[in-house]
């Protein structure tokens, strides 16, 4: 699929299972957070939306003005993180990668450095995007 010229009906028909939409108050900070420093590829990245990709997989990226006549937008906090209580996993993402180049990114907080979880076979770190999400880079031990 072209995600740069797809029409928007035909993107969404072609979601399946589950797909996640992220609110971010800077769509274009977030897409440079995903990236610079997860490795993920973006397309149709403007101020309101944006698809990026990991392992082929979309994510999707909305203005909060995209939202205005959606319940959704009145339950998001006025300032700080946004995500609390969700994990974003990224598999076969280098955490240690990710890790350094999230160290020099505004806006991006290591919240646990790279370790390995070894009852799971994992090595993972915990990050916070400029949003507030928390993205959790990992690979295979």
């Amino acid at each position: 699929m072209d995600y740069e010229t797809v029409p928007a009906p035909d993107f969404g028909h072609s979601l399946t299972a589950i797909s996640v939409n992220l609110l971010c108050r800077d769509v274009r900070a977030e897409v440079r957070f995903l990236t610079e420093v997860m490795g993920l590829t973006a397309h149709r990245v403007s101020a309101d939306f944006a698809i990026v990709l990991h392992a082929g997989q979309p994510l999707q990226l909305h203005s909060d003005g995209t939202y205005a006549n959606h319940p959704l937008p009145s339950l998001l906090p006025e300032s700080g993180p946004r995500g609390g209580g969700i994990e974003i996993r990224l598999h076969e993402a280098d955490p240690d990668i990710c890790a350094a180049r999230a160290a020099g990114f505004d806006g991006a907080m290591v919240l646990q450095a790279p370790n390995d979880k070894t009852p799971h076979g994992l090595r993972e770190a915990t990050i916070l995007s400029p949003s507030g999400y928390a993205f959790v880079p990992s690979r295979r031990i």
